[in-house]
């Protein structure tokens, strides 16, 4: 999945100052073993968050289902991340990071084995469910268990080289579904990570030592867990089990933004919230929150778009769609580190508001394209939004996180993380709503799985006609939704000196 994970996991490094004493006696080696079992289980988990999307036309056919629970594949895994995040780091914080790590490896493990023999649309939610929940086990904790382990200098390298692993997750996860369904079947992309998740559960109980000491005095705020996360889910639902014009889907989004409002007004009078709600009284804080939110449910939704396109538009094979799309991920990698070092220089706000503007542009190039575009347009358009979006976050994520006071940062890291998860939970569903608009959801849910239907879309007959515009007309969306947010990243204004 995405960097910002990282950001949120270090709220469990909060009381470092405990835990300082007691890393001068850890030896190099140990540090590298640290590094290397959560480099592995995190790259595990970041692959898992995208190997599906490419691979999703083929997996909806075999399970003989229809588009919406297919996104629900990929939603469900990704949703479970989103909301227990936090709540996983606060039961982390009170009984031992190792245990919960190693108890991810083996849960996301057992998740991938069962998802991989499903043999029903159910059967393969109620999995990838369970496989979420080990990935979030193992995203909280991996960079937690970093922090303890590295010290001074070598923290920023333990975390970079994390950084590494998450970007390159997302990458492999487009390409290796293609290779693997290619090679094999779509049951691959699953048990691809059995063997791995062996070796990783064994060697993580058996290497990885508890460093961190207990919190003390401070209680779980499950109200606010499960208002946050019910809203979410409620939101997700809202957007995806029927037209938006809908009265249930209607009653549905209500109900989510009713329950937010009530999370919201919990978290204000709560001792230890989930959410730190005074954060936002903060302007850099608030401001670059937004534009995470915004053009984080633009990105999140790109892949998705583009592997409709180029699999049920264009008619290529799932390996050729996932090496269509490197040139986005690519760019991303190569700009981002350059980008937070030029924001050290220049400063955050002017970087983050030219990224976004380049990333808007990107996302227009993308909206024209149709049934005979060339190649290399369609390069350009990946380039300028990877450029952009790479231009962007680093210097972001300095300016929120240098906007708070140093004893309020492991929490703020904590609402940063969710809130651009969330944008990246709820971006599939969003794609399908605003579709939605073009195709009547009758239509559009069962698209992939009719093989017919897909036929006469690739001829340009037929009653699906309209399922190209909808592609352009979600691109177009998120080329305003990044400007957007280019707006709010102009408005943070000035560093607080």
């Amino acid at each position: 999945m995405e960097a910002s994970f990282l950001g949120g996991v270090l709220y469990l490094a909060r009381r470092g100052s405990e835990t300082l004493g007691s890393l001068a006696g850890l030896s190099l080696e140990y540090k590298w073993i640290v590094l290397t079992v959560t480099t592995v289980g995190i790259f595990m988990a970041t692959l898992d968050s995208s190997i599906l999307v490419v691979g999703l036309p083929q997996v909806v056919l075999a399970l003989n289902t229809n588009l919406v629970v297919g996104v629900w594949f990929i939603t469900v895994y990704r949703l479970m991340i989103t909301i227990l995040l936090v709540g996983i780091g606060r039961i982390a914080d009170l009984h031992g990071r190792v245990r919960l790590y190693n108890m991810g490896f083996a849960i996301f493990t057992i998740g991938s084995l069962l998802s991989g023999l499903s043999q029903t649309a159910e059967e393969l939610l109620v999995f990838r469910l369970v496989q979420g929940v080990g990935a979030a086990l193992l995203f909280v904790n991996s960079v937690a268990i970093v922090t303890d382990a590295f010290a001074g200098e070598g923290l920023g390298k333990g975390i970079g080289i994390n950084q590494v692993a998450i970007n390159a997750g997302t990458i492999t996860g487009y390409t290796l579904s293609g290779v693997l369904i290619q090679l094999f079947t779509w049951r691959s992309i699953f048990l691809v990570n059995v063997p791995i998740g062996i070796f990783g559960t064994y060697w993580s109980h058996r290497r990885l030592k508890e460093i961190s000491q207990p919190s003390r005095g401070e209680r779980f705020d499950l109200l606010g867990a499960v208002s946050f996360s019910s809203a979410i889910t409620l939101l997700l639902l809202g957007l995806t089990i029927g037209s938006l014009a809908d009265a249930l889907n209607l009653i549905l989004v209500a109900s989510s933004g009713g329950l937010m409002i009530f999370f919201i007004l919990v978290e204000r009078r709560i001792k230890f919230p989930v959410l730190d709600m005074s954060l936002f009284r903060i302007r850099l804080f608030t401001a670059g929150n937004i534009a995470n939110l915004f053009s984080g449910l633009a990105f999140a939704g790109l892949a998705f778009v583009m592997t409709l396109y180029f699999q049920l538009v264009r008619g290529y094979d799932p390996l050729h769609a996932g090496i269509f799309l490197i040139p986005l991920d690519a760019t991303l990698i190569f700009i981002g580190p350059i980008s937070g070092s030029l924001s050290d220089k220049w400063g955050a706000r002017g970087l983050s508001t030219l990224g976004l503007l380049v990333a808007s542009a990107g996302f227009f190039v993308l909206s024209r394209l149709d049934g005979s575009t060339i190649y290399p347009q369609v390069v350009a358009g990946l380039v300028l939004v990877g450029f952009g979006i790479g231009l962007f976050r680093s210097p972001n994520a300095s300016s929120v996180m240098g906007s708070v006071p140093a004893s309020k940062r492991g929490i703020s890291s904590a609402v940063r993380a969710t809130i651009i998860n969330t944008s990246i939970v709820a971006s599939i569903p969003l794609v399908i709503a605003i579709m939605t608009a073009d195709v009547s959801y009758g239509k559009l849910i069962n698209i992939i799985g009719n093989p017919n239907l897909v036929t006469s879309l690739q001829t340009g007959n037929g009653t699906v006609a309209s399922f190209l515009p909808g592609l352009q007309h979600a691109l177009l969306v998120f080329s305003g939704l990044t400007l957007f947010s280019a707006v709010f990243s102009l408005l943070r204004g000035p560093p607080v000196e």
